[in-house]
């Protein structure tokens, strides 16, 4: 699956959906145009808890046909690995029912591009693009930047209007990205880099970062990147509204779900490793949660009954964020949703096809928090 590029429907890697899983010694060639510049990832979409969680992922970069004036363009893939302390094996088995009802499989090593203790250098002065992917399967990141000042330039492989300066906090939920162009402001004698919050504690570094030397830093913020195709704004005023609702799962539950055609109650659904479920329906049904002309504008109201986070993606198309004063958020493929705390996206129906809306808490979508949107 190749993670927020609006591509073919026929070409997004969803086995059982918009095609056959690829069999042992088969091959499927995949073959399509990129439409937008940015920072994306891909990911196999079959058993992907455990797949996507062995290693079967990586950054997915598209340049801009012009590129912002940086030193340096860098890649930081954040992930974490829940691993057997005795034997450093994966830790087995990855469909643990604790972690299918509860958060989803976090690791107890973090790293970053596929390390521990992730190193970089640089120089005072200089300017950066850090692309930053979460790739882990249930970890959300909270970041925070040391020694360094900058602005954020896109969300998603979508580029702002205008670059934004970097608050004190930077939250990444599975599956987002986020691109920054930052100035290193430290000195050689001053610590730098990537700062994450493991607990009320305090913070560790993700990122360290070595100083020496210096350059001239730039006077001015940097200019915005190049603006996406097909990117404008909604027109709710003719929207199609819909409700989306997670339930399950740990110290919430819920009384039954539809189930392959049954309904079944939360009892029998655990029995059948079903802990979460989508407007009543665990897992993937026959028929689409949304069924949308192209060209149709929805609202989709997503309400969290459950105790967890989760982080919502849809497939083929990016969508905004509806806020409580009516104004539109940035494109996002990916969203995260709070306990008890509603929100509501808005989007263009102008990718046609079978598209997969799920959490990508990935053992959230291996026990029920799947469905899918329809385009004709």
């Amino acid at each position: 699956h190749w993670h927020g590029i609006r591509i073919d429907n026929a070409m997004d890697g969803v086995a059982g959906l918009t095609q056959p899983p690829v069999a042992p010694g088969e091959e499927y060639k995949y073959d399509f145009a990129v439409p937008d510049a940015g920072t994306y990832w891909y990911h196999a979409h079959m058993n992907s808890m455990e797949q996507v969680g062995r290693g079967l992922s990586g950054p997915l970069i598209i340049d801009e046909a012009t590129p912002p004036d940086v030193d340096r363009d860098e890649v930081l893939m954040l992930n974490d690995w829940l691993l057997d302390p005795e034997t450093g094996a994966f830790s087995e088995p990855f469909s643990h029912p604790m972690m299918m009802s509860h958060g989803g499989r976090t690791g107890n090593l973090i790293g970053v591009n596929g390390a521990f203790a992730y190193a970089m250098t640089s120089r005072t002065g200089e300017r950066l693009r850090l692309r930053l992917i979460n790739a882990a399967n249930a970890r959300i990141f909270v970041l925070r930047l040391q020694g360094m000042e900058g602005w954020t330039v896109a969300l998603d492989g979508m580029p702002f209007d205008t670059p934004d300066p970097i608050g004190e906090e930077i939250i990444l939920a599975p599956a987002q990205r986020v691109d920054l162009i930052v100035d290193v402001t430290a000195t050689a004698d001053q610590p730098a880099g990537v700062l994450m919050s493991l607990n009320s504690d305090g913070w560790e570094a993700l990122v360290e970062m070595t100083v020496s030397g210096s350059t001239d830093r730039r006077p001015d913020a940097p200019e915005p990147l190049p603006a996406n195709p097909n990117t404008a704004l909604p027109d709710l005023s003719q929207a199609q509204q819909f409700d989306l609702v997670m339930e399950g799962g740990a110290m919430a539950g819920m009384e039954s779900a539809v189930y392959q055609g049954k309904t079944l109650d939360f009892r029998a659904l655990i029995d059948r490793g079903q802990f979460w479920a989508l407007s009543g329906q665990a897992g993937m049904s026959e028929t689409p949660f949304a069924s949308l002309t192209q060209g149709d504008v929805a609202r989709v109201t997503l309400t969290n009954r459950t105790a967890f986070p989760h982080a919502m993606h849809l497939h083929g198309m990016h969508f905004r964020e509806v806020r409580d004063d009516g104004s539109l958020g940035p494109l996002r493929d990916t969203i995260l949703s709070f306990p008890e705390q509603p929100l509501e996206i808005a989007f263009v129906a102008d990718n046609p096809g079978k598209w997969l809306f799920h959490c990508h808490m990935l053992a959230h979508a291996a026990s029920g928090m799947n469905t899918w949107i329809e385009v004709i």
